[in-house]
């Protein structure tokens, strides 16, 4: 089954909109895309939200796609090495 679920996130709402997406994953989901293209940058419970919502989506083989990535948050996410985890899409 293949289904894709588009979450639009802004500087505010990072960490909550991951813990909710986090939450709804359950297997039945093949990739998730996340909009980025509101968020400016990334504070420390973004990040730590981020790496928990990856750790989730792997354990449940979902592949996980962050849209509309600036170049401010992709070397945020090259510094703390969690590139390899995601997949990229303008």
């Amino acid at each position: 089954m293949s289904i894709t679920v588009l979450r639009k996130l802004d500087d505010e709402n990072v960490p909550s909109i991951l813990q909710d997406c986090s939450k709804s994953l359950n297997g039945t989901q093949e990739e998730v895309v996340i909009d980025f293209s509101s968020v400016h940058r990334l504070n420390g419970s973004a990040l730590r939200s981020l790496q928990e919502f990856a750790t989730k989506a792997e354990a449940d083989s979902v592949k996980v796609t962050l849209r509309a990535v600036n170049a401010e948050v992709y070397k945020v996410l090259v510094l703390m090495k969690l590139t390899s985890r995601f997949r990229f899409a303008n």
